[in-house]
C-alpha cells in the first residue's frame, strides 16, 4: 500500500515540483491551490501526511492547519509546513497550530523526504 501526500501551495510551480519529486519517491499525490480547497478535497479522502504552504489566498497554511486538527479522523496527520518563511515566531505559530514540522522554500528533495518518512514511518 503506498503512502498518500496531499500537496497544498498556490504556486503552480511549486505543486509541479512537489508531484514530481514526491511522485518519483513513490508517493500518491493530490494537490491542492490553497487551504479551502485542500479542506473540500479532505472531505473524501485522508491522506497520510499533509504539506502546505503558509502564504496562500482564501485560507492561509496557519487556517488549514488548525481546520484539519479540528476533523477528527485528520487530528493525527503528519503536517509539514513549506514555505518561504523562517521567523522563529511564524514557527511557534505553526507549531501550536498543530503543524509536525517546518521546511524553508526552496526546498531540497532529499530533505523533504527525509521529513516524510520521519513523520509517516
Amino acid at each position: 500500500m503506498s503512502i498518500t501526500i496531499l500537496a497544498v501551495d498556490d504556486s503552480l510551480t511549486i505543486r509541479n515540483m512537489l508531484d514530481l519529486t514526491l511522485r518519483e519517491a513513490g508517493y500518491d499525490v493530490r494537490l491542492a491551490e490553497d487551504g479551502r480547497e485542500a479542506l473540500m478535497i479532505l472531505q473524501d479522502f485522508v491522506p497520510d501526511a499533509i504539506i502546505s504552504d503558509i502564504n496562500m489566498p482564501h485560507l492561509d497554511g496557519f487556517g488549514l492547519v488548525e481546520a484539519v486538527r479540528a476533523i477528527a479522523s485528520l487530528r493525527a496527520t503528519p503536517i509539514l509546513v513549506l514555505t518561504t518563511e523562517n521567523a522563529p515566531e511564524l514557527k511557534a505559530r505553526a507549531r501550536a497550530a498543530g503543524a509536525t514540522g517546518w521546511i524553508v522554500k526552496p526546498f531540497e528533495a532529499d530533505k523533504l523526504l527525509r521529513a516524510l518518512q520521519m513523520i509517516t514511518g
